[in-house]
């Protein structure tokens, strides 16, 4: 075998036992309750999301633009240092993210941890989760939905502050005029989501924005 060929064979042989070290690891870890938070990077048409869950369910979404190591430090400052890549322990939700992407899933069926968020905000968030799939409400009818008609700008703040975007659609929250209002994930990333449920949601003849 040339010498080439043998470093060749070599290298895979080293990355596969390095594979098969970190799973290890990470069984080992989640066995034994060692981590506070796995997380892992999914692909999506909005760019890469990096998706972090804690024992009792997803405790964060993140777009690219909010810079993923950012996230992963203000998560161990908030939840617990001992955090851990990985693959497998989010397999559902990566699955039920791409299903989303694909136009196949319109609700999503997993455990979330809203500890993130305060009392006000976590009341706002999980109303988000009311809010039909390709329907929209307005800033203001959100606050009359949580029976507080005045906290326009405290819902404004809660949506801005979702830590759970998609899953939690506070893209379906727009301005009384009809306009986006803001959105972590920037306004191109809130248009896109709306028209993908748009998209699915209504015949193709009808348009939005």
């Amino acid at each position: 075998m040339k010498k080439k060929e043998t470093t060749a064979v070599a290298t895979a042989a080293e990355a596969a036992l390095l594979s098969e070290l970190r799973q290890r690891l990470e069984d080992s870890a989640q066995l034994e309750q060692l981590t506070d938070v796995v997380y892992r990077v999914v692909d999506s048409p909005l760019g890469k999301l990096l998706l972090a869950s804690t024992g009792q369910g997803i405790v964060r979404v993140a777009f690219e633009g909010e810079e993923h190591d950012k996230v992963l430090e203000r998560l161990s400052d908030k939840v617990g240092s001992r955090i851990l890549r990985s693959e497998a322990k989010l397999d559902a939700a990566a699955r039920q993210i791409h299903e989303y992407f694909n136009g196949t899933r319109r609700t999503f069926e997993l455990p979330l941890d809203l500890r993130l968020s305060t009392d006000f905000r976590r009341r706002v968030q999980l109303e988000l989760d009311r809010i039909g799939y390709g329907q929209t409400l307005s800033y203001a009818q959100m606050a009359d939905r949580i029976g507080n008609p005045k906290a326009v700008r405290a819902v404004g703040s809660a949506c801005a502050t979702n830590p759970l975007p998609i899953l939690l659609p506070c893209h379906r929250v727009l301005r009384t005029d009809g306009s986006l209002g803001g959105y972590l994930g920037g306004l191109e990333a809130k248009r896109q989501l709306l028209l993908l449920e748009h998209a699915q949601a209504v015949p193709a003849e009808q348009h939005l924005f």
